[in-house]
C-alpha cells in the first residue's frame, strides 16, 4: 500500500471532573477498590516474554504503607543483557517499519487509555503514588495521551522536512532511529512522563530498555501491559525494574548504548553523564543524552500583583500532589506592601488543605512518595523550627503511623540564602522571602542567582513594565515562565517543558525538539543522468 498518509493536530484531552454522582467517579472508586483488594506479582517484561528473577521487593500505598500492593522482581546483570539482546533484536524490524504502521500502534495505545484502560492506570497512579483523581486524571490520563497523539504528529512534522533539489536530481533527508539501544529512566511522580520517555523514542523506531524508579514499579507495570495490549512489538520496550547501580552499570558499558533518555535528579543525571564520557571510546555512536532534572521554582511577585491570584498560586503551585512535581514552586518573593495584606489568608488557607487517603476525593493532598523523602523532608522542618534564620507560619505536622504525611508547611526565612530557599526539597514545604518593595530590581538578581537550577518560574504583576522587566532579567532563569500563573501544569503541545542550567538539557517534552534527539539523519543525493566527462566547460581554452 502506498499514500500520503496525515495525521491532523490533536486536540488535547479534555479531563474529566469526577463530580459528586458522576459515573465516571462510580466507575473509577470501583476500579479503586479491586486494585486495592489484590496484591499482584510484576515480572520482568523482556522481549515479550515475562522473566522472573527471585530477588524480589514489594510496593506499598504511601498513604497507607502497611498495604502491599504488589512484589516485583528485580533484574540482575544476566537479565539487563537479555533486554540488550531483545531491544537489539526488534530493532531490525522496528527501524525499517512505515511510520504508518508505528504511528498507528501509539495512536492505539492513546486510544485504550482514553476508554478502556483509562481507570486502571489513573487507579494504579492513585494507589502507587498516592494521587488525587485530579492529579492522576490530569496526569497519567489526559498527559500520557497528549504525548502519545502529539508525538506522532510531530514525527510527521520533522519526516516532512526535506531539503530542496536543483535540476537533474533528488535530495531525501533519511531521519534514520539511532543505532542501538536507548535507556529509558524514569522518576516515580509523574506516570506520564514513564509514558513519553518511552513512546517519543519508539515512535521513530528506536527500541528501549526501561528502568522505572523502583517506588512506582506498579504504574509502570501497567503502562508496560498497556503497551503490550495496544501492539507494541516484542522487545521494542522492554521493562526491566532493578536496583539503579546493577542495571546501569551493565547498560552504560554497552557499546550499543545509543542514548539515555532520563528524568530524576540532577546528581543521578550527572553522573550518568560522567559514566558515559568515561566510557566514550567503547561506543559504536555518541550517546544522545537527554535528561530533565531537578528544580528550585520561584513565585516572584511585583507590588502590583493581584493579592488573591498570588495566593492560589502559591497554594496549587506548592502544595498540588503534595509539592513533588519537578516544577512546584518551593521558592516565594514578595514585596512587603503585599505580604501585609496576604500573609493571614495565606496562612489560614494552608491550615485548611485536606489531606488523607486518596479514595476519598475530598482531599486535596495524599503523602508523600517513601520513608527516605519523608525522613528528609522532616529534617528539613525540624532545622527550620530550631533556627533563628527562619519561622513556621503554618503546618510543620507529620506522621508516618499510617501513610507518609507531613502537612503543608510555609516557613518564612529572614535571610535569602536560606537553605530551604536555595536546596530542592521536593515535597509539601514552601520558603517566603519578604523584600522591601523599592528593592524590586535588586530582587529579580536574587532569584536569578539563588538557585543552580533553571526549570520553572512565575512572575505576578500588573504592572506591565514590571513583568517585561522580570522577562528580560530572568531570561535563562527558567525553561517554562508564566505571568500571572503558577508554575506547575504545563500542557503538551502548548507549553512544552524542561529547563536548562542544572535542571537539564532543555530537549523540550511535548515538542518537536526532544523527537528531533531521537533520529541521524542521512541525506541522500540521488542525480538522475550522471556527468560521463571529468572535463569542465572553462578548461575550454586557456
Amino acid at each position: 500500500m502506498s499514500g500520503a498518509y496525515r495525521i491532523s493536530r490533536p486536540v488535547n484531552e479534555p479531563a474529566r471532573t469526577y463530580q459528586p454522582g458522576s459515573s465516571e467517579k462510580q466507575s473509577l472508586k470501583k476500579k479503586l477498590a479491586a486494585m486495592s483488594s489484590e496484591q499482584i506479582e510484576i515480572p520482568l517484561l523482556i522481549g515479550g516474554k515475562e522473566v522472573r528473577t527471585g530477588d524480589t521487593a514489594q510496593v506499598v500505598i504511601p498513604h497507607r504503607h502497611g498495604h502491599v500492593l504488589a512484589t516485583w522482581h528485580k533484574a540482575g546483570p544476566k537479565e539487563v543483557e537479555m533486554a540488550i539482546k531483545a531491544a537489539a533484536a526488534a530493532h531490525r524490524e522496528w527501524s525499517a517499519a512505515s511510520f504508518a504502521d508505528r504511528a498507528a500502534v501509539f495512536l492505539r495505545v492513546a486510544e485504550l487509555l482514553s476508554t478502556t484502560w483509562r481507570d486502571t492506570i489513573n487507579a494504579a497512579t492513585m494507589l502507587n503514588q498516592s494521587k488525587t483523581a485530579h492529579q492522576a486524571e490530569i496526569d497519567a490520563a489526559c498527559e500520557s495521551i497528549d504525548f502519545l497523539r502529539y508525538n506522532v504528529y510531530f514525527a510527521q512534522k520533522i519526516y516532512e522536512d526535506q531539503p530542496t533539489a536543483a535540476a537533474g536530481m533528488w535530495n531525501r533527508m533519511d531521519y534514520r532511529p539511532l543505532e542501538g539501544f536507548i535507556y529509558a529512566v524514569t522518576p516515580f511522580n509523574f506516570t506520564a512522563i514513564s509514558t513519553n520517555l518511552n513512546s517519543a523514542p519508539a515512535t521513530l523506531g528506536n527500541t528501549l530498555v526501561w528502568k522505572p524508579a523502583s517506588s512506582i514499579v506498579y504504574s509502570g507495570y501497567w503502562i508496560a501491559r498497556l503497551f503490550e495490549a495496544a501492539g507494541v512489538p516484542p522487545g521494542v520496550i522492554n521493562f526491566v525494574p532493578g536496583n539503579a547501580e546493577t542495571v546501569s552499570s551493565t547498560l552504560l558499558n554497552h557499546p550499543d548504548l545509543a542514548g539515555i533518555h532520563f528524568t530524576g535528579s540532577t546528581e543521578v543525571f550527572q553522573r550518568l553523564w560522567r559514566t558515559v564520557g568515561e566510557n566514550i571510546s567503547k561506543y559504536k555512536s555518541y550517546p544522545r543524552l537527554v535528561g530533565e532534572t531537578g528544580g528550585k521554582d520561584f513565585i516572584l511577585a511585583h507590588a502590583s500583583a493581584d493579592a488573591d491570584a498570588v495566593v492560589t498560586a502559591i497554594v496549587r503551585g506548592g502544595f498540588e500532589y503534595q509539592g513533588q512535581k519537578c516544577s512546584a514552586a518551593s521558592r516565594i518573593y514578595l514585596p512587603d506592601s503585599l505580604w501585609s495584606r496576604i500573609k493571614d489568608r495565606l496562612i489560614e488557607t494552608t491550615n485548611a488543605i485536606s489531606m488523607g487517603d486518596v479514595a476519598d476525593f475530598r482531599n486535596f493532598m495524599g503523602a508523600v512518595i517513601d520513608r527516605a523523602s519523608y525522613q528528609k523532608l522532616t529534617n528539613y522542618i525540624e532545622e527550620a523550627r530550631r533556627s533563628s534564620d527562619a519561622e513556621i507560619l503554618a503546618g510543620g505536622e507529620y506522621d508516618d503511623s499510617v501513610g507518609y504525611f507531613i502537612r503543608p508547611t510555609l516557613i518564612q526565612a529572614r535571610r535569602p540564602d536560606y537553605r530551604t530557599l536555595c536546596e530542592e526539597l521536593f515535597g509539601p514545604v514552601v520558603t517566603i522571602y519578604v523584600y522591601p518593595e523599592k528593592e524590586w530590581k535588586s530582587t529579580l538578581t536574587l532569584v536569578d542567582n539563588t538557585s543552580p537550577y533553571a526549570l520553572t518560574g512565575a512572575v505576578f504583576a500588573n504592572d506591565r513594565a514590571a513583568v517585561k522587566e522580570a522577562e528580560q532579567k530572568l531570561r535563562y532563569a527558567a525553561g517554562n515562565f508564566y505571568i500571572n500563573d503558577k508554575p506547575t501544569g504545563a500542557v503538551v503541545g502548548q507549553q512544552p517543558f524542561a529547563g536548562s542550567r542544572a535542571s537539564g538539557t532543555n530537549d523540550k517534552a511535548g515538542s518537536m525538539l526532544n523527537l528531533l534527539r531521537w533520529v541521524s539523519a542521512r541525506t541522500i543525493k540521488e542525480t538522475f543522468v550522471p556527468p560521463t566527462e571529468y572535463r569542465y566547460p572553462f578548461m575550454g581554452e586557456e
